[in-house]
């Protein structure tokens, strides 16, 4: 009779020559990394390049404005000036000025002139 004990298996790690790779997990590579910084960089520019020539533009409107509003108001000066400049021309006015002046109208001081 055969009186051998049973000798258990032990199973021994496997060494294997090919070693295994420590997965790393990168996302994105590092070109991938340079071109998205580039777009956000220019995104960011672009941004600021429109808030400034917004703020130009709106600065250039007030100006238009304001320079509308001065236009205007002289505008309505020269009216009224007008207005004073054909009230003192009148035939009534010159002789009322004429008379406090002293000048009197005679036929002896009207000169008629001809136009050539």
């Amino acid at each position: 009779m055969n009186n051998t004990a049973k000798q258990p298996i032990i199973e021994q790690p496997k060494t294997s020559s090919v070693k295994q790779r420590k997965m790393n997990k990168h996302y994105f590579t590092p070109g991938e990394k340079v071109l998205f910084l580039v777009f956000v960089l220019t995104v960011c520019f672009m941004c600021a390049k429109l808030i400034s020539t917004q703020a130009a533009i709106y600065e250039m409107n007030k100006q238009i404005q304001d320079t509308n509003a001065k236009i205007q108001e002289q505008e309505k000066v020269n009216r009224d000036l007008n207005m004073q400049i054909s009230e003192e021309s009148t035939y009534e006015k010159i002789w009322e000025r004429a008379k406090a002046m002293g000048l009197d109208l005679s036929d002896k001081n009207i000169k008629v002139v001809e136009p050539k």
